[in-house]
């Protein structure tokens, strides 16, 4: 038995013991070669696809997450259980035509749950000295939403791979030096979103391929979780992830779109629907009208509905300002103006997690600063040996009054970096961000405000690919 392999639970060789018998009978019957039939060989083929990547990239993945521990196995664990429902959900379709939404939505919920439980554990768990790891695999696993995503399911794995690359370069970048392990463990983590990518280019390339002979599926096609060491279910909180909202969009859409387009081609035959309006009901004609309430004879007019109650509260977390170990978490803070960090030593971090209207100030030299999730927030700090980052903000300030050798902005809109005499030679990277401005300072004591370039130009020069800044006149 491989170890970490989800091909070892029950549920997944149920489902693949059912496939294969589907398999046999068709191919004994008329036409059972031609692989278009309900469980025929060119349907289950991308069955049997996916089974190589669970025993390749993913059983490779889980393994090395078995050998680091800790909380990396937990979220793998977890991560084990996505894969094998994703592949009952994929055999079902195989075998079975696509459903009404309702019995749709109940097929997708086994994934659909093992992705908010992957979700809430990163954040219950951001402390945790493998929060790049965690964060990885957070980032990311909403790809194995691309089931309901048409007509370009490929580009959308793609997207989130992109989001848990920043994470395992990390991991990649810490271990490097000190542990191959965890070098390995992102380099196979990656892995498994390429195999996916080139699984669904040649087996999904517009969107998931149902079957056009099978019976409809049944919501009681969805198999029960696998008993016994299991992750528990998730606690409520977040909503659904967005794996299963496009599921009733694009069909809901067709057939509106469908229907709009169906009347308009009535041409004037549109208007025998509307009911005739006589003399006396007609306002202009029958002044007393215009003094009471509106005659109505069709339905009552549109009101507002008033939001659900679990859209208009919001939970507030407390605001956190203190030293844990050598990190120096702020997080949750609204409209603080004066926070202070005074004693800092060379190899303490400060993590500023989710600050709205906030200002920040670091005294001392330190290691690295992190920006994630804030809003409109002002940072003054001296010296980073490290790195300055900034991770999906908004609306940021930053002040450098000694040096930095590099600061890193990473899918943020809006960022102005204030430079010091010391650190203009400092190194700016950027990736999936905007409205970034650089300001250098002059022998006068003011600014030459500078923009960061957001558009490239690349070209094949018969050798390689040469990327040069994209020059707007």
């Amino acid at each position: 038995m491989t170890s970490g392999c989800c091909m070892a639970d029950m549920a997944c060789l149920v489902q693949r013991l059912e496939v294969a018998v589907g398999r046999l009978e068709s191919m004994s019957g008329p036409g059972g070669s031609g692989g278009q039939s309900a469980g025929g060989g060119a349907v289950s083929a991308y069955v049997e696809a996916f089974d190589e990547i669970i025993s390749g990239s993913v059983a490779k993945y889980l393994s090395l997450s078995q050998k680091i521990g800790g909380d990396v196995q937990k979220h793998a664990d977890m991560m084990k259980q996505a894969f094998c429902s994703q592949r009952n959900f994929l055999a079902t379709a195989s075998s079975s035509q696509r459903p009404a939404e309702g019995v749709m939505t109940a097929l997708l919920q086994p994934v659909s749950k093992v992705i908010q439980q992957v979700q809430a554990f990163r954040e219950a768990n951001r402390s945790s000295k493998q929060f790049n790891h965690l964060s990885a695999v957070s980032e990311s696993v909403p790809a194995l939403g691309w089931v309901v995503t048409a007509p370009k399911p490929g580009p959308f794995v793609k997207e989130m791979l992109d989001a848990g690359t920043f994470y395992t370069n990390r991991v990649i970048k810490d271990y490097k030096e000190t542990d191959t392990t965890h070098v390995d463990w992102a380099r196979a983590y990656n892995a498994i979103w390429t195999d996916l990518q080139n699984y669904i280019k040649k087996h999904h390339t517009t969107g998931l391929v149902w079957s056009k002979t099978g019976p409809v599926a049944s919501a009681s096609a969805a198999p029960a979780a696998p008993a016994g060491g299991r992750p528990p279910p998730p606690p409520p909180g977040p909503p659904p992830p967005m794996m299963c909202a496009p599921s009733g969009g694009n069909a809901s859409g067709d057939e509106d779109r469908n229907a709009l387009f169906a009347a308009l081609n009535q041409g004037s035959k549109i208007t025998s629907a509307l009911k005739h309006v006589s003399d006396d009901q007609k306002t202009h004609k029958n002044p007393t009208l215009r003094s009471t309430a509106p005659v109505r004879s069709g339905p009552k007019p549109f009101t507002t509905p008033k939001p659900a109650a679990s859209c208009t509260t919001t939970s507030t977390l407390p605001p956190v300002f203190e030293l844990e170990g050598k990190k120096w978490k702020v997080e949750n803070q609204e409209g603080a103006q004066d926070l202070v960090i005074n004693d800092t030593e060379l190899k303490q971090v400060v993590y500023a997690y989710k600050c709205n209207k906030t200002t920040l100030q670091v005294k001392g030299k330190l290691n690295s600063i992190i920006l994630d999730n804030c809003k409109k927030m002002g940072l003054v700090f001296e010296d980073v040996v490290g790195i300055v980052e900034v991770i999906n903000c908004r609306d940021i300030k930053i002040q450098v009054m000694g040096k930095v050798p590099t600061i890193s902005i990473n899918k943020t809109d809006g960022c102005h970096v204030y430079l010091s005499k010391d650190s203009v030679s400092c190194e700016i990277v950027t990736a999936k961000s905007s409205e970034m401005n650089v300001l250098v300072p002059k022998k006068d004591g003011e600014f030459t405000e500078l923009p960061v370039p957001e558009q490239f130009k690349t070209v094949w020069d018969g050798k390689k690919l040469v990327t040069t800044t994209a020059e707007i006149c």
